[in-house]
């Protein structure tokens, strides 16, 4: 399976086609409801627009299927909402919305030029965009006495900064205080022996579960 994409933050770029403006915005989502907010929101800035074409793909959760939907509005069949998505399947995106706003020139283009114009525009706020990479996390779990939280705070975000790892905030019961750290799974074993080694084996590493994490490309 390739790996997904997510924006870093949103986009907003531009094209011009035989004097049409093609705005496009892209967002990062996270369901329907939050997309439909932002293509009320481009209707809003841009009232004057022709048309204000979309793309959405969200991905799969525990709970929910993927979603992958698209609208022409008003656009011959076919030639601008199937475009853009497909174009931010092929790069591998995942809770993406694209809205083309376009501003007609007054120069038609033809169906095969507006599935090109379409097309384009999301291209462009692709490669302009900074993309994150969806990757699956361990989450490795260790339990310490409350009077060594301090050491093992401290060894653990030194090795999670070192590894690349991100510990999360400590959490404290009347006995012990639990400390997750969500790692790439073929380090596991790397951060169970540094474990080892400082705390002269009195405490484990534990396999907590797996975690989505979105992290910056390499």
């Amino acid at each position: 399976m390739s790996d997904l994409f997510v924006l870093a933050a949103d986009v907003e770029t531009e094209l011009v086609e035989r004097r049409s403006r093609f705005l496009t915005r892209s967002h990062r989502v996270t369901s329907v409801e939050q997309a439909e907010e932002r293509i009320r929101a481009a209707r809003t800035d841009h009232p004057d627009a022709r048309h204000h074409c979309t793309a959405l793909v969200i991905g799969a959760t525990g709970t929910a299927a993927p979603v992958h939907r698209s609208s022409d509005d008003g656009e011959p069949s076919g030639t601008a909402g199937m475009p853009m998505l497909q174009a931010l399947l092929h790069a591998d995106l995942t809770d993406t919305l694209a809205v083309v706003i376009r501003y007609f020139g007054g120069v038609k283009l033809g169906a095969g030029g507006l599935l090109r114009a379409y097309t384009a525009g999301v291209e462009q706020a692709v490669a302009a965009a900074t993309l994150l990479r969806r990757t699956e996390l361990v989450v490795a779990r260790l339990e310490v006495p409350l009077a060594e939280v301090g050491i093992a705070e401290n060894a653990v975000r030194v090795w999670a900064g070192a590894h690349g790892a991100q510990a999360e905030p400590t959490e404290y019961t009347s006995r012990v205080a639990r400390l997750d750290v969500l790692l790439d799974p073929p380090l596991l074993d790397d951060f169970a022996a540094d474990v080892a080694r400082w705390s002269s084996g009195r405490v484990r590493v534990t396999e907590a579960g797996h975690r989505d994490a979105d992290v910056p490309m390499a």
